[in-house]
């Protein structure tokens, strides 16, 4: 519990995205957006809203469960208004790392989330997917967030 607890408060976002996905692209699209992050159940969760250049929005909400000492990550986006599969995971030497599966493009896939370089003012994120259940990853979407005065 508590290991969101750096997220808390409202961010600007370089992002860094692959246009297209497991194709073996390496075409990059950049942009800025930003976040708001509050915590919620005593920092136990925490809910977060990003809104997009393209004047779509995300949100997240992470909730830790005592019993396993996961965190599971729900992710819905305002083109589709409902939750994509959770992904669970955890912490270990402050590097957050958590997986689940979705198809993309119609292809069963495993997800990687990972938080990482961890500050008290700035934090990376990385989206990897793998079509082959895990043996090779294709890193797909960076996010660099930096903390708003």
């Amino acid at each position: 519990m508590g290991d969101f607890d750096f997220l808390t408060g409202r961010w600007s976002i370089h992002n860094r995205r692959l246009r297209r996905r497991l194709v073996g692209s390496d075409d990059w699209e950049e942009f800025t957006s930003t976040s708001e992050v509050r915590p919620i159940f005593g920092g136990a969760g925490n809910v977060d809203e990003i809104t997009f250049p393209d004047g779509t929005s995300g949100l997240t909400v992470r909730l830790y469960d005592a019993a396993t000492g996961r965190w599971s990550l729900n992710w819905a986006s305002s083109d589709s208004g409902v939750f994509f599969p959770p992904l669970f995971g955890s912490f270990t030497d402050g590097v957050g790392t958590f997986h689940g599966d979705e198809v993309q493009d119609g292809v069963p896939v495993r997800i990687r989330f990972r938080w990482h370089r961890i500050t008290g003012d700035s934090a990376r994120w990385e989206q990897a997917m793998s079509a082959d259940g895990g043996q090779t990853w294709e890193t797909n979407w960076y996010m660099d967030i930096t903390r708003q005065a």
